[in-house]
């Protein structure tokens, strides 16, 4: 098995330029100047989750240096309770210096059909894309961009830049006209205000959301996962949306199947069911603070309105802000999270690592 080491400071940009120079990958995320680490720890969801699971599943060893000053390595047989914890577990135990990952055959082009529909059209077009998802190959992916503001980019018509809508993608790892054929219904059980069906490197791919996520611009966020997009959950969907105010808002939707689903539960620490079928995001992003509050106060409503919904009021670690104890111990589960907390004691009983979602360290026996 290929295998890539990376320092703890490395984004996934550079994983991507280094790995795919070998047509090789590591499943990451969809924004490419994140950190691997907080990314890896959290679980992981992006573009290769359906056909090689979650970034941590991916994590074959780890070296974290402990509060004591302790280094020490972590695999599945070398402190094997550390490394179940930061497969999902998050920052709570240390600083991971070094990460080792399975690597992937990916690229160096992969196959993009986005189509984007309009918000007249969305509650269509997102049944569609529902029902359309589940047929496709495995090697085939989905991702919904719920409530995107269409970007000025070239392949955008002009009088549709900014306009808010639904984006549906779907990439594939085959031949071109493979993928061609796959994507056509898309294009015709609704009609997209536009579309775009081409070849595209696996790096460009990995950068196609970084203008979404610049650094600088505020941010809040609150996820849910859904077993299903219900009807129920599409009609509050086509409420909320319209009433965002920053075209930088939007909710990033993964369909999490194939791969994602390998694991059970309890193999990592990992806070988000492998039996969901999507986890849902409403994410405020604004470049200025009256547009930052209002969309604050957008996702909070929208969340409340999709809660009844959802599995559980949990939801996964990555996208969430305001990490309060007893949704971090909703999206854990009470027995993976006491696991967690007995190992929390033991690499970090002082619980000096509490910027986090946090796991408090279990009150030691006397």
């Amino acid at each position: 098995m290929a295998r890539a080491v990376c320092g703890g400071g490395t984004t996934w940009g550079d994983v991507d330029a280094a790995t795919q120079q070998h047509a090789l990958a590591v499943p990451g995320g969809f924004i490419s100047h994140t950190g691997i680490a907080g990314l890896t720890l959290g679980g992981g969801i992006g573009w290769l989750t359906k056909t090689a699971g979650l970034s941590c599943d991916n994590l074959v060893a780890a070296e974290m240096v402990t509060a004591d000053s302790r280094i020490v390595r972590a695999s599945k047989d070398e402190n094997a309770e550390l490394f179940w914890a930061l497969r999902g577990g998050g920052g709570n135990f240390g600083v991971v210096t070094s990460f080792e990952f399975a690597l992937h055959p990916v690229g160096p082009l992969v196959n993009l059909g986005l189509f984007f529909f309009g918000l007249d059209d969305g509650a269509q077009a997102l049944r569609f894309a529902r029902d359309f998802q589940a047929t496709l190959p495995p090697a085939v992916t989905a991702f919904l961009a719920i409530g995107l503001s269409a970007p000025p980019a070239p392949f955008v018509p002009e009088q549709y830049r900014f306009k808010p809508g639904h984006a549906v993608l779907v990439v594939g790892f085959g031949s071109p006209e493979e993928h061609q054929a796959i994507v056509a219904p898309l294009g015709k059980a609704v009609t997209p205000l536009f579309e775009l069906v081409t070849p595209i490197p696996y790096v460009a791919l990995q950068q196609m959301f970084n203008d979404s996520a610049v650094w600088g611009t505020l941010g809040y966020e609150k996820a849910l996962y859904l077993d299903e997009l219900s009807d129920a959950a599409i009609a509050v969907i086509s409420e909320h949306v319209p009433k965002k105010r920053s075209p930088l808002s939007f909710c990033p939707t993964f369909t999490l199947s194939g791969a994602y689903r390998t694991p059970d539960d309890a193999d990592t620490a990992f806070g988000g069911s492998r039996a969901a079928g999507y986890v849902f995001n409403i994410e405020a992003a604004a470049p200025s603070r009256d547009l930052y509050e209002a969309d604050r106060t957008w996702v909070r409503n929208f969340w409340d309105a999709m809660r009844p919904h959802a599995t559980g009021s949990g939801g996964y670690i990555n996208f969430m802000v305001e990490a309060d104890e007893d949704r971090v111990r909703a999206s854990y589960g009470e027995a993976k999270y006491q696991r967690l907390a007995r190992i929390k004691a033991e690499y970090d009983p002082g619980n000096v690592f509490h910027l986090n979602v946090n796991v408090k360290p279990a009150a030691r026996a006397a």
